[in-house]
C-alpha cells in the first residue's frame, strides 16, 4: 500500500542534527510514521498519495520535545509546601502521595501529559514509585492515560523499600517490601515494555532514590534491567543533604556509590545531578551514564545550579526534565528551554554558559539519548519517526525576534500549531485532539479535593 505523506512547506527549520542544520524556508514530508525528506524550499513535486498539506508561514519546524524526568501524580498536589528544601519537602508530602489511589493517579497523569503535550512534548516520562496497598493498577493507568493522549512514553516503575524505620524518608506504609517491588517492576516490564523502533510505550527500572531504597534493591535492580534489557533511572546528587546523607550510611558520595551498584552506565540516566564535582562528571563521561537537568524544580526546592556546561564538555548525555508538578507548578517542559539557559548564566561561565541552540538540543536530541532512542527520536532527518512541531511565531510575542530558534528559547512561551506524533495529529492550534482539557481540570481538581480530604482525616 502506498504511504500516505503529509507535506509542511515555507517554514522555518532547525533540524538538531549532528550539524546543527537549518533552513530559513524549508519543508518536511512525512510518510506514514516517518520523516521522508527534509530540505530548503518547496517539497518534491510529482509527490504521490499526500493527503494533507501545511502552509508553515511564520512558523519554525522543530523536533518534538522529549521530556526525561517527571512524576505525574504529583499534578494533584500542586501549590503546597512552597517554602521548603527537598527532605523537608518530602518530609511534609509522603504522607499525602501514600494515599493515592488508581483513580486519582490517572486523573493525574491525563493532567501532567495535557499540559505537556499542549506544550510541544511528543515523548513523555514519568517516575512513579508509590504503591500504596491496595491502590489499584497505578502503571496501568498512567499507561492508559499516555496512550489516549496520543504522546510517545516511557514509564520508570520506581520503588521504594527504605522507611523510616530503616533510616529512610518515607513513612512505613508507604513502601514496597524488595521482594515485592522487583516482582511488579518484571511484572510491568513484561507487560508494557516494547522494544521495537516505532514502540509507543517503554518501560524502565527505576528505584527511587538513595534516601528511600536499599541497597539490595538497588543492585538487584540494575541485575533485573540488563536482564531484560530495558534502561536504568533514578534520582542522583539533588541536594546537598543527600550527599551528606550517602557519606553517613555509605562511607562515600552518590556517585561512588552509584558506582558500587551498578548503576553507572550507557543505560542508565540519572535526574538532577547537581551536586557532581569533576570526579563524578568525569565518571558518567567516561560511562555515558545520562542525567535529566530540570532547571525550574532545582530552583523551586533551592537545591542549587547543575554543572550542565561542564557536563556537556566532558560529553556526558544531557536532556531536560520538567519534574513532578508538586516542585514545578507549571508543569511544561517548552518553558525548561528558557530556564536552562537563564539559570545556568548564573553559574560560573554566565553568558558562555548555553545558547539558544544548545537549550534546544537538551530539550529534543538530549532527551533522546538519554531515553535510548536516539536513533529514532530528536532530530528532523529522513528515516526518523515524525515526531515534530511547528511553532507559531508571527504573532506580537515573537514577531520582532529575526532569529526563530531564538524567539523559541528566549521569549515567551511559543503556541503549537501542529504537534505529530508517529505521523499522527495529536495537537492543532494549541488545542490537544484526543482528549477533553475542560474535562481533565475538572477530574483533576475534585481528584486533588479527595486528596487532600483523605489525607487530612488519616
Amino acid at each position: 500500500m502506498a504511504a500516505s505523506r503529509i507535506v509542511i512547506e515555507n517554514c522555518a527549520i532547525a533540524t538538531v542534527d549532528a550539524g546543527d542544520t537549518e533552513y530559513a524556508s524549508g519543508y518536511i514530508v512525512v510518510a506514514d510514521n516517518k520523516i521522508e525528506s527534509v530540505g530548503a524550499g518547496k517539497a518534491p513535486e510529482n509527490l504521490e498519495n499526500v493527503v494533507r498539506r501545511i502552509d508553515g508561514t511564520g512558523h519554525l519546524a522543530t523536533p518534538g520535545l522529549v521530556n526525561t524526568h517527571h512524576h505525574f501524580y504529583q499534578w494533584i498536589t500542586r501549590g503546597l509546601a512552597t517554602d521548603h528544601n527537598l527532605f523537608n519537602w518530602l518530609v511534609a508530602l509522603y504522607p499525602t502521595w501514600a494515599r493515592i489511589d488508581e483513580k486519582m493517579v490517572y486523573s493525574a497523569a491525563q493532567g501532567s501529559l495535557a499540559m505537556m503535550a499542549r506544550g510541544g512534548v511528543t515523548t513523555a516520562m514519568d517516575h512513579h514509585y508509590v504503591f500504596p496497598k491496595g491502590s489499584g493498577d497505578l502503571s496501568g493507568a498512567v499507561i492508559r492515560a499516555a496512550r489516549e493522549m496520543g504522546v510517545r512514553f516511557t514509564l520508570a516503575r520506581g520503588s521504594m523499600d527504605r522507611s523510616e524505620k530503616d533510616g529512610g524518608l518515607p513513612p512505613d506504609f508507604a513502601v514496597e517490601t524488595l521482594e515485592g517491588a522487583l516482582a511488579a517492576t518484571e511484572a510491568t516490564v513484561d507487560e508494557h515494555h516494547d522494544a521495537s523502533f516505532d514502540a509507543m510505550t517503554q518501560v524502565a527500572v527505576a528505584p527511587c532514590s538513595p534516601f528511600s531504597v536499599s541497597t539490595e534493591l538497588m543492585k538487584q535492580g540494575a541485575e533485573l534491567a540488563r536482564r531484560k534489557g530495558v534502561r536504568l533511572h533514578t534520582h542522583g546528587s539533588e541536594t546537598v543533604e543527600e550527599e551528606q546523607f550517602c557519606k553517613e550510611l555509605f562511607g562515600m558520595g552518590p556517585t561512588d556509590y552509584f558506582e558500587s551498584t551498578g548503576w553507572l552506565g550507557e543505560d542508565v540516566w540519572m535526574a538532577h545531578c547537581v551536586h557532581m564535582n569533576d570526579s563524578d562528571i568525569a565518571a558518567f563521561a567516561r560511562t555515558k551514564t545520562g542525567v535529566a537537568h530540570c532547571p525550574s524544580s532545582n530552583a523551586r526546592l533551592a537545591a542549587g545550579i547543575a554543572r550542565v556546561p561542564d557536563m556537556l564538555a566532558a560529553g556526558v548525555p544531557v536532556g531536560l526534565g520538567v519534574d513532578g508538578t508538586a516542585s514545578n507548578e507549571s508543569g511544561e517542559l517548552h518553558t525548561e528551554l528558557r530556564n536552562a539557559l537563564l539559570i545556568n548564566r548564573l553559574g560560573a561561565h554566565r553568558e558562555a554558559a548555553l545558547n539558544a541552540r544548545q537549550a534546544l538540543r537538551l530539550g529534543t536530541y538530549g532527551g533522546a539519548q538519554v531515553l535510548g532512542r536516539a536513533a529514532q527520536i530528536g532530530s528532523l532527518e529522513a528515516g526518523k519517526l515524525a515526531d515534530l512541531v511547528l511553532w507559531k511565531l508571527d504573532t506580537l510575542a515573537h514577531a520582532s525576534i529575526a532569529d526563530p530558534v531564538t524567539a523559541l528559547v528566549f521569549g515567551a512561551a511559543a503556541p503549537v500549531s501542529l504537534s505529530l506524533v508517529n505521523g499522527k495529529p495529536v495537537v492543532e492550534d494549541s488545542r490537544l485532539l484526543h482528549v477533553d482539557e475542560d474535562a481533565i481540570a475538572r477530574s483533576t481538581r475534585e481528584e486533588a479535593q479527595r486528596l487532600a480530604q483523605i489525607a487530612g482525616q488519616a
